[in-house]
């Protein structure tokens, strides 16, 4: 009962603050010089809470605490001026996403610790500046796919932009975690076993060029598409046995040409 009545007293609080800020805001419309500053200016102070809840969502990124409620405030200030009740009368599904963008900017100018690619860096201010205006036009948060098409931009840049702020303080891989949640090291990759072999192939390479296609072909099958001899006899027309001397041969030429010096310049050639 008791979280009950504290939710409903949100609520009236809520709505008490929304119809008191489109009021303030429509006065501060009607009005100008000191009056409109100090309607503004109450606005700025009725929602300020709101920007600070949205600051706290940002902490722990590497900048400061202080910096985000600052940069938050100053965006609230912004949207109070830039917002046009006669447009709408939510303020917040405008004032919003201008937090966010002012918060996000502050971050792409001082904050970055590994830098994405710069397109995608200059598109996070252009998505920021759409989302605000696409939400007070829609009158709630646009998608991804709107904010595209409202810019020109692709689907996949514009969510790389939003995806950005990871960027700003990447995940520790030695900071302790509960012990149900994975560490980011499980999700890491592992050594290519491929990375050994990768001088012998680029060695290699050449002298297989210099193989006929019958050779390429059962050299190919046997140590590329891990083929059986008789599968590869099948496949070439000759039998098990054949292939089996084949194979000897053309790795004993192999051997001989990686054997032999190489003068700058030059290419081996297998016999």
């Amino acid at each position: 009962m008791g979280d009950d009545r504290e939710a409903l007293t949100a609520r009236v609080g809520e709505a008490r603050r929304r119809s008191e800020t489109a009021r303030l805001l429509m006065r501060a419309r009607a009005s100008s010089g000191a009056a409109r500053t100090r309607y503004e200016n109450e606005v700025v102070s009725l929602n300020l809470p709101v920007a600070r809840d949205i600051a706290r969502s940002y902490r722990g990124r590497g900048i400061a605490d202080d910096d985000l409620d600052q940069v938050a405030s100053l965006g609230l200030v912004k949207a109070v001026r830039a917002f046009d009740p006669t447009l709408g009368d939510d303020f917040l599904s405008f004032a919003v996403p201008t937090l966010r963008g002012e918060l996000r900017r502050h971050f792409r100018d001082a904050g970055w610790t590994v830098r994405p690619p710069r397109s995608v860096q200059e598109t996070q201010a252009a998505v920021v500046s759409a989302e605000a205006e696409l939400s007070q036009r829609l009158g709630r948060q646009p998608d991804v796919a709107e904010i595209a098409t409202h810019l020109g931009l692709s689907v996949p840049l514009v969510r790389d932009a939003l995806s950005a702020d990871g960027c700003y303080a990447p995940v520790s891989l030695d900071a302790p975690r509960p012990t149900t949640e994975e560490s980011p090291v499980a999700r890491l990759g592992d050594v290519d076993p491929a990375f050994a072999s990768t001088e012998a192939r680029l060695a290699v390479l050449p002298l297989l060029v210099g193989l006929g296609e019958r050779e390429r072909t059962i050299v190919g099958m046997r140590f590329f598409d891990n083929r059986t001899q008789s599968e590869i006899g099948d496949a070439v027309g000759v039998s098990q046995e054949q292939v089996s001397r084949l194979l000897a041969g053309i790795l004993a030429r192999l051997r001989e040409a990686l054997e032999e010096p190489v003068e700058a310049g030059a290419t081996r050639q297998v016999g």
